[in-house]
């Protein structure tokens, strides 16, 4: 056994310092209070009944330093014996008796219950930080809309516990980016798990390319309907509720559309140090259910920083959220430098030395794609514009060095401004976006769903976004406030 705990009234003692350790003879006072599981008095050490064994030399000037009794306790708790615990006495010429016992094995007994409640409570500590960590981003998604610095720091072990903090980043059509942050309610196991079924919620509703207000909502009724199953079942506390927050960056509009669940609202950091909180109206928590939800746009220039951050961050027993608010604008403020410089300042000064709560920090820089990389024409719904928009586009492909998969994309143009010429209605655009990929998007002012279909041999029509399909590498649609856009993706070759 190893030694972890010593002291007594006097500290210059012959036993065995803390952190030693000891192999004890079977014959000890120690090694049979642990193997019994009973506590073992030696009333009288220098009759040296067999407790010297150990080593007799030291027991000898043990005896001589005036130690004459002793008791070998076990600490025990829930049938584990974790160790014993050894009292020894000098200064009282009585030897330990009965009444001494009994004294010594309440006081091991209460000991040890805490010491196995500190043991479970950081095994399952540390299962929820393993749980937590896992279930989180292990890296930043390949993209160019943003230039992401992230932070993720669970609470310490025996002051709040895991919770359900989380973050992510994710790329959507039209090489714009979602930033997602959100805290469940509780910690421990249990949030860290929810954390993670709310996580994989948002990344398919992301995949629907639904606008933050809407993927709020269903994230509401989701939030709604696991709280209902676990009241149901009764064996775990119902989660009462999350929060939020949903942003999408557009980097050739440079547009960020924002929505909130009862999610701290995000800082604004514009290039020439201006820290802003753009007041993005405060949806209720995720769970409440029934609530609207509503999105703001905020316009943002190029080099702008999005600051998104959970409650443990400026929130803390020794300052209100308001101070704490206020100390993470100054600090921004001042920060400058690229993201990490960033977020390593905000938590240089915001975090306290044993956080309480869960903090996860995420700063991200916007980009822009200019006019080198982005066009986009106003289409009238006449079918001669048709041969204009090959045209352009031809153009457009040339200049960017892309002559080679020009064809593709004058064919994969004509088929999706032919269908919303005839099928949609007014305003009808084309962009075209070099990115990681090359993005062609046409946006109609009708909420009329495209249908892919296989036309048989005798029809005149319908096969037009089944051509879309084989030539794209990717194709889908996303719904706006006045119509759709119909996107679709080719790869590039470099």
């Amino acid at each position: 056994m190893r030694r972890i705990a010593f002291t007594g009234v006097r500290h210059d003692t012959p036993l065995y310092p803390s952190g030693r350790l000891i192999h004890f003879v079977s014959t000890t006072p120690q090694a049979v209070a642990y193997a019994r599981g009973k506590t073992v008095l030696e009333a009288d050490l220098a009759a040296f009944s067999g407790w010297q064994e150990q080593e007799p030399a030291r027991a000898r000037r043990l005896v001589g330093y005036g130690i004459h009794s002793m008791i070998a306790a076990p600490l025990r708790a829930r049938g584990v014996t974790m160790g014993v615990a050894t009292f020894w006495r000098s200064q009282k010429p009585e030897p330990f008796d009965d009444d001494d016992v009994s004294l010594a094995e309440e006081l091991v007994a209460r000991a040890a219950v805490n010491i196995d409640n500190a043991r479970r409570y950081t095994r399952e500590h540390s299962m929820a930080v393993a749980l937590q960590r896992s279930l989180l981003p292990r890296g930043l998604p390949e993209q160019t809309a943003l230039d992401v610095a992230y932070h993720y720091l669970p609470a310490q072990a025996g002051l709040g516990g895991v919770g359900g903090d989380w973050f992510d980043v994710i790329p959507l059509p039209g090489a714009r980016v979602a930033l997602v942050v959100g805290d469940v309610v509780g910690h421990g196991l249990h949030a860290a798990a929810t954390m993670g079924r709310l996580r994989t919620a948002v990344h398919n509703f992301a995949s629907l390319d639904l606008p933050p207000d809407e993927l709020l909502w269903h994230m509401d009724e989701l939030v709604s309907r696991i709280d209902q199953d676990e009241d149901t079942d009764g064996a775990v506390t119902a989660l009462t509720g999350a929060t939020c927050l949903y942003a999408i960056y557009d980097p050739t509009s440079r547009v960020c559309t924002v929505a909130r669940a009862g999610h701290l609202e995000p800082v604004i950091v514009h290039p020439d140090g201006e820290v802003e909180f753009p007041g993005v109206p405060a949806g209720p928590p995720l769970g409440l259910g029934g609530l609207p939800f509503e999105s703001s746009e905020l316009h943002l220039s190029e080099g702008s920083s999005l600051v998104l951050y959970t409650d443990g961050l400026v929130e803390d027993r020794h300052r209100d959220i308001d101070e704490g608010l206020e100390l993470l604008r100054r600090t921004l403020a001042h920060a400058g430098g690229p993201p990490e410089e960033t977020c390593r300042a905000v938590l240089e000064a915001l975090l306290p030395e044993r956080p309480r709560d869960d903090v996860a920090l995420v700063v991200a820089r916007t980009r822009v794609l200019d006019g080198n990389r982005a066009v986009s024409w106003d289409v009238p719904a006449d079918p001669s514009e048709v041969a204009r928009v090959r045209a352009e586009a031809a153009r457009t492909m040339d200049e960017w060095g892309l002559a080679e998969e020009a064809f593709t994309t004058e064919l994969i143009l004509s088929e999706l401004v032919t269908n919303a010429i005839r099928h949609a209605g007014e305003p009808i655009a084309v962009r075209l976006i070099r990115d990681r990929s090359l993005i062609c998007e046409v946006s109609d002012g009708s909420s009329t769903a495209p249908h892919l279909r296989r036309a048989t041999t005798t029809d005149e029509g319908g096969r037009g976004l089944f051509l879309v399909s084989q030539f794209a590498e990717r194709w889908g649609t996303r719904y706006t406030g006045s119509g759709k856009v119909i996107w679709t993706e080719q790869p590039l070759p470099w």
